[in-house]
């Protein structure tokens, strides 16, 4: 297969745009209002192409969106404005309208801030509405892409707020205590240095359901209170909330209404008893099995939602199914309550942020939904009401995403790395026996059959994000003072949330070498490149095309062709050649970059360009059965930004 010589410029560069499009231009829409300590006063970006912690600033004053002009901006200012976005800080600011010009008043110039304000309106300024700018000296601002806790507004949303932050479940039944994860328990919240008690006196399942949303359950049943009656009349209790009513949709206790004891509690709560809560978990984490449950899932019917493009269990891009094609959803009034339908959909708890702006990177195909409004009951997003979409509405750099809250599972502390530059690499720590009353001991991970998908699973467990490579010898990494192997035989699917859940030897280990410098590493990365062919264009552009063996001797050079060629008869006779055009779109969260730096790029003279990689992408055609008839391969050309030299 000759796919080398069949990428014309314009296809390169397409992939090549569809690779640096992702860094520069994730461009959500602007972001709904946020509110002030002011009554009037609004803020939200503007812009393209921005990311979604900059752009140009637009204030809602006197029932009307307008700019700030550019004269005498300061960081002082920025900081200010990054605030009221719900930022901690600002990184910088932009003149001469970077993110384009803005439309209507300007609103305020010559602005002056020391940058400890609470409200751009204390600053020193011209005056609302006086000013002698034009569009063209719009300010920016680009802040730190740190998030205020409890700051709420429509890009980003989270949930703590200061006077109720974390809540937790205790259990009290006994063997309770060690099985994770903790599924029913007496609510408490932190008190000082301590856990509080809430009163239970006109408790609903409408509270409990909230709870068990942050808890990362997606539904509540009902408890035997009688129990716990018996069991908390021995207690010395400290109730702390009372009178607690939520609507069920709220995703913090926090949103809900209660009031909090005064004084002296000790004859709080007279009537009641503390609350208890009862939660039923998520297929993924019901006790048992996780991966036979998986497998049953997905026995049941293929499901209509998916999150893609997320580290982390339960969190990503959301991608829905309709009319048998996989697609996404635009984030125009993408909020919590409908973050929280589509969590509670996929067995996770209510959300804990709904993010717009393609943050878990751009989807590919149709964008099947825009202006999803969930009321938050619904028990399946497709019951919401919605927009279907026309192509002008959307783009991909609108993508919704979500992060739900998920059960605490503890499977962070039964793996640790050791050796490495950072905490991001070295090489696996497992820890083993940790059945009743055993001391946890721990061990290496034989590194045979040691690849990407293991070192995904050990980066997802980790809590590390992505796997960069999964490496089978780490001699390099010798800094520990664990020596013995204890699991050999991994074999994981990519989607377990940890090592024990893959295939392994169990206790029967079986390693050839169980030297320490075989033991099994990794290196996690935050963020990683997802790159997709787009099939559709190589079916629509393939064809069959017998070439002369003389005008193939380039296509040789470059090893394109399939490993039969060796062998024909230079430079008489032909080869018949599949030859088509291919694409290949970065859907993920970073660029793409070739493993070898630029200095070890090697030259061909016959085509005369760089190959970064020895092969980028592997061909092959299949028969119907999957017999391998022919192969072939795609090196790559110089992927970065830069001239190469002739």
């Amino acid at each position: 297969m000759g796919s080398c010589s069949t990428w014309t410029w314009q296809e390169l560069l397409v992939l090549l745009s569809s690779m640096w499009l992702w860094v520069g231009s994730a461009q959500p829409t602007p972001l709904g209002p946020t509110h002030t300590p002011g009554p009037q006063l609004k803020f939200r970006l503007a812009g393209y192409p921005r990311k979604h912690n900059e752009g140009r600033v637009e204030v809602f004053y006197n029932d009307e969106w307008g700019t700030i002009c550019d004269d005498d901006f300061t960081l002082a200012n920025a900081h200010v404005l990054c605030r009221h976005l719900g930022f901690v800080a600002a990184t910088g600011w932009a003149h001469s309208a970077k993110y384009g010009k803005g439309v209507g008043r300007i609103w305020l110039d010559n602005v002056n801030c020391a940058g400890g304000e609470k409200s751009i309106g204390d600053c020193k300024h011209r005056g609302w509405g006086n000013s002698d700018c034009s569009h063209e000296e719009d300010a920016g601002v680009i802040c730190k892409d740190e998030r205020i806790p409890g700051f709420k507004d429509s890009n980003v949303i989270e949930t703590e707020q200061s006077h109720v932050e974390e809540v937790r479940l205790r259990p009290v039944v006994s063997g309770a205590r060690r099985q994770l994860p903790v599924t029913e328990g007496i609510v408490e919240v932190r008190h000082k240095d301590g856990w509080a008690q809430i009163c239970d006196e006109g408790w609903d399942s409408q509270n409990s359901r909230v709870i068990c949303g942050m808890m990362g359950f997606p539904a509540e049943k009902k408890v035997n209170r009688n129990f716990y009656k018996l069991f908390t009349e021995r207690q010395q209790l400290n109730y702390r909330l009372h009178s607690v009513s939520c609507t069920g949709t709220e995703v913090h206790l926090s949103m809900c209404a209660f009031e909090f004891y005064q004084g002296n509690t000790s004859a709080a709560c007279g009537a009641g008893m503390p609350a208890v809560v009862s939660c039923v978990p998520g297929p993924l984490f019901a006790t048992g099995n996780a991966h036979k449950k998986k497998q049953r899932q997905q026995q049941q019917g293929q499901p209509r939602i998916r999150l893609k493009g997320g580290a982390k269990v339960g969190e990503g891009r959301v991608e829905v199914l309709k009319s048998s094609e996989w697609g996404t959803i635009c984030d125009d009034r993408w909020n919590l309550l409908s973050a929280s339908v589509v969590c509670r959909e996929l067995g996770f708890g209510s959300a804990k942020e709904a993010l717009t702006g393609a943050r878990m990177g751009q989807g590919m195909g149709p964008i099947h939904m825009n202006e999803v409004q969930c009321l938050g009951t619904e028990k399946s997003l497709w019951s919401c009401p919605f927009k279907n979409i026309t192509q002008e509405d959307c783009k991909h750099t609108e993508d919704a995403a979500i992060r739900c809250n998920i059960p605490y599972m503890g499977y962070e502390n039964l793996i640790r790395l050791s050796g490495g530059r950072s905490r991001f690499e070295g090489r696996v720590e497992v820890a083993v026996g940790a059945g009743d009353g055993d001391q946890l001991r721990w061990g290496l991970v034989c590194g045979e059959g040691w690849g990407t998908l293991e070192a995904m699973v050990a980066c997802r467990q980790l809590g590390l994000g992505f796997a960069n490579h999964g490496l089978q010898e780490t001699w390099y990494w010798d800094a520990s003072n664990v020596t013995e192997m204890v699991l050999s035989g991994v074999k994981c699917a990519g989607h377990e949330m940890s090592l024990s859940h893959c295939q392994h030897h169990g206790t029967s280990l079986n390693c050839r070498n169980t030297g320490t410098r075989f033991a099994a590493g990794v290196i996690c990365s935050e963020t990683a490149s997802d790159l997709l062919l787009h099939a559709p264009l190589v079916q629509e552009t393939a064809y069959i095309e017998d070439r002369p063996l003389h005008m193939l001797y380039c296509a040789a050079e470059e090893n394109c062709l399939s490993s039969s060629a060796r062998l024909a008869n230079w430079p008489y006779g032909h080869r018949r050649l599949l030859r088509f055009s291919s694409q290949i779109h970065n859907n993920g969260r970073a660029d793409f970059r070739p493993k070898a730096g630029r200095h070890s790029w090697v030259w061909h003279e016959c085509h005369r360009h760089y190959h970064s990689m020895d092969i980028f992408t592997h061909y092959d055609i299949l028969t119907p059965n999957g017999t391998k008839v022919a192969e072939g391969h795609k090196a790559s050309f110089c992927l970065e930004d830069t001239e190469c030299e002739e």
